[in-house]
């Protein structure tokens, strides 16, 4: 994740801390954002630019597969019409 997020998570994060605790705020500060790198880094996340990529590639697969679909299926009605014979349609 990157880093201005994570700073941003933390700041309000130390920010429903109570008043008591902010005296810390350097040392909490720190923490929070160690652990946050720490457990963010572990997941599996993805930007906006490359999921709307992947969205791309994956309207134009969907729209490549009904157009093989289609042939397939006009195949078959030819196969099954047999040599000699057009299908209908």
């Amino acid at each position: 994740m990157e880093r201005p997020r994570i700073d941003d998570i933390a700041r309000r994060l130390f920010e429903g801390l109570p008043e008591s605790v902010r005296t810390l705020r350097r040392d909490i500060e720190s923490n929070f954002r160690a652990v946050l790198q720490a457990n963010l880094g572990k997941l599996d996340l993805t930007t906006r630019s490359e999921f709307e990529v992947q969205t791309r590639v994956l309207e134009r697969t969907r729209a490549a597969l009904a157009e093989l679909e289609q042939r397939i299926a006009r195949l078959e009605q030819q196969l099954a019409a047999g040599p000699d014979r057009p299908a209908a349609g």
